[in-house]
């Protein structure tokens, strides 16, 4: 029985180590075809223009990575695309703090520990922006608008229950009224309808605005911030302005990069250090951050970590804005 026992042991031990050997194997070629990368949101937008500029980048090392836009539902429907594909690497993800938040509030089924967080891409700042010709000039104009028609003037924001979305509730809550919300699929269209006038205002990314307000299409009015955007001086935050839009505690708008779960830990490694190695490449930092993002290397399981205090956040914070009566 006991040279049964032993015959058993030394052969799984044998298996495993071959398994072992196998992946390491596997993990040392990869990637050995192109890796799809799924941004949860439209063409154009500023997640969309981070996964081409990391594309091309790797593109230089001989890496192919296809960015497929999935949008619709806050970033869940192609998130949710990420967390069924096949663990083997070739599939990733574009996270955002917008899809934390629906996780948060319970409004998805996806769960944090679906994935397996890869890189952090960008952490940014939002705008209130508004058409260049509208009534209002600054925060104050702003205040005056909503209070002079409260309920009517309208806000988008790309996704709803989100970080743009909880900024645009409140910028009506400072001022002791009530805004409408449009919500889109991204921030490129809600940028196309501010810009022709379709809505008063919306809360977006420099990234995705910039161009626009170089433009002198739309203008900025302020900053969901405590501190102003190095490449936005000119801009102030809503704190210097008197305006409390964080009366719940500070926060930031994230984007990351996370592959299904089970993706073998050596995959997961190779993953780190094929995208962060782009993160930090001169030309996508210098990019991100004339666009008024900020880039830093957070990777693994500090990210995972990250990713879960943020999500924490988003559940006290979501359910006081979403649920809780204006004062």
């Amino acid at each position: 029985m006991n040279t049964f026992k032993k015959a058993v042991t030394v052969m799984a031990t044998s298996v495993l180590g071959a398994f072992v050997a196998f992946s390491s194997a596997m993990a040392a070629d990869f990637p050995t075809r192109e890796i799809k990368l799924v941004v949860p949101w439209n063409v154009g937008g500023s997640n969309d223009i981070s996964a081409r500029l990391i594309s091309k980048i790797l593109a230089d090392e001989g890496i192919t990575v296809v960015v497929d836009n999935v949008a619709g539902a806050t970033g869940t429907i192609g998130m949710t695309k990420v967390a069924n594909a096949e663990p083997d690497g070739y599939t990733i993800g574009m996270g955002t703090s917008s899809t934390m938040a629906m996780i948060a509030q319970g409004l998805t089924p996806l769960k944090n520990e679906q994935f397996a967080p890869i890189a952090r891409v960008t952490t940014d700042q939002l705008l209130l922006l508004v058409p260049k010709d509208g009534p209002a000039k600054d925060l104050d104009g702003f205040e005056a608008m909503i209070k002079k028609s409260p309920g009517k003037v309208s806000i988008g924001t790309p996704g709803s229950n989100n970080l743009n979305h909880i900024f645009a509730v409140m910028t009506g809550n400072v001022v002791n009224s009530s805004i409408i919300t449009v919500p889109y699929t991204g921030g490129s269209k809600v940028i196309v309808d501010l810009a022709g006038k379709q809505i008063d205002g919306a809360v977006l990314k420099p990234s995705e605005s910039k161009a626009q307000i170089d433009s002198n299409m739309v203008i900025p009015l302020g900053v969901f911030a405590n501190e102003r955007i190095k490449t936005m001086p000119n801009v102030p935050t809503f704190k210097e302005k008197g305006y409390n839009v964080f009366p719940y505690g500070p926060l930031v708008q994230m984007a990351y990069l996370a592959a299904p779960a089970k993706t073998p830990p050596e995959i997961q490694e190779r993953l780190i250090t094929i995208f962060n190695k782009a993160i930090q490449d001169p030309r996508f930092r210098s990019a991100s951050e004339e666009g008024g993002s900020r880039v830093d290397s957070l990777t693994g399981k500090a990210l995972a970590a990250e990713v879960v205090a943020v999500t924490n956040t988003l559940a006290v914070v979501g359910k006081k804005v979403f649920t809780e009566p204006k004062k």
